[in-house]
């Protein structure tokens, strides 16, 4: 097994197995792979229990770190999901938020295991590059949204 160059950690309290499964469950292009125990005793647990998982979310390469509470999660990291429509936002959103997670603003939401991810349709990436009245209108738009709603952001582009 080849080991990736540069490999993304996820600090988990106790669930990285949990939550490497659902992302491989959940996303295409994830997977969840070695599931590594501790050799010995370690301050947040004992021998043989998960210290670390091996997965990938989108082509990813992750590593889940069963750490113990001492680190929590906050929004300086999040995973930032391309969708091409309102069928795979909604698919995203609901799963994240529907299996423990919980909703946010702006097309952002956690999951479970409080990790950060912003469920972004292409259209409202398209409509800020554009820049101008157009940027102007979307982003207002997209201010008072929880989960991006594409036609509202679709009509606000055209103004």
């Amino acid at each position: 097994m080849a080991i990736a160059k540069n490999t993304i950690c996820l600090w988990y309290e106790k669930d990285a197995e949990a939550a490497a499964r659902f992302y491989a469950e959940t996303f295409p292009d994830s997977r969840m792979g070695a599931v590594h125990r501790a050799p010995s005793d370690y301050p947040s647990g004992k021998a043989g229990d998960v210290l670390t998982v091996d997965f990938t979310v989108f082509g990813i390469p992750c590593l889940g770190l069963n750490g113990g509470p001492i680190f929590k999660h906050s929004e300086a990291f999040s995973f930032q999901i391309s969708t091409e429509d309102q069928e795979e936002t909604d698919r995203y959103w609901n799963a994240i938020v529907g299996n423990g997670g919980q909703e946010s603003a702006c097309g952002w939401c956690k999951d479970r295991w409080g990790i950060s991810w912003q469920i972004t349709p292409r259209v409202l990436m398209e409509a800020m590059a554009a820049g101008g009245a157009e940027a102007k209108r979307a982003f207002e738009a997209m201010m008072e949204m929880k989960k991006i709603d594409v036609a509202a952001i679709e009509a606000a582009r055209r103004g």
